[in-house]
């Protein structure tokens, strides 16, 4: 068991997507999620990918709601290796990670990493975020976000168009 995850809350479910737009398609039609709010880039800063330096596996991602819950699609751009492909081959489909926001990141990397291994970590928008590999006690990824105020901000944004949406525009991008 990881104690880091007992009481706790997730915050977000990630699933790896072979199309961005079809499963933002899919999402909105077949639950209401949305609107989605289109990352053609994710970068980090000071990264490492199980040890080594490295910036995280080219992706495009995609990060809705539904309810108090955040779906996040990631369609990944090239194999593996990578924290994308580890769970999922290129052009497959599968639920890959949940997220759990940390005011105390040190605290939960460390309960972490006691039920699993860190896969990759680095800076995104300045804070730490890192992705602990959790599949062999789990069967996904777990990923540790500092709670910030730049990802509070951009997250109550996401939050916030979701609230009484009509369905209209459900492809958006941050601005």
């Amino acid at each position: 068991m990881i104690p880091a995850q007992r009481n706790k809350t997730y915050m977000q479910l990630a699933f790896v997507v072979p199309s961005l737009e079809a499963a933002i398609d899919h999402w909105v039609r077949t639950a209401g999620a949305g609107p989605f709010f289109v990352f053609e880039e994710l970068h980090f800063d000071e990264s490492t990918y199980r040890g080594q330096s490295a910036d995280v596996q080219p992706c495009r991602a995609a990060i809705g709601q539904h309810g108090d819950m955040q779906i996040e699609l990631i369609q990944p751009l090239t194999a593996g290796p990578g924290i994308w492909t580890d769970v999922v081959p290129l052009g497959g489909s599968g639920f890959h990670h949940t997220g759990l926001y940390c005011a105390d990141y040190e605290g939960e990397r460390a309960a972490a990493l006691a039920g699993g291994e860190m896969a990759f970590e680095g800076l995104m928008m300045g804070a730490k975020t890192c992705y602990v590999d959790t599949v062999k006690t789990l069967g996904f990824m777990t990923e540790l976000i500092t709670a910030n105020p730049v990802a509070e901000m951009v997250f109550g944004q996401i939050k916030a168009a979701s609230e009484g949406w009509d369905g209209s525009d459900p492809i958006r991008t941050m601005g």
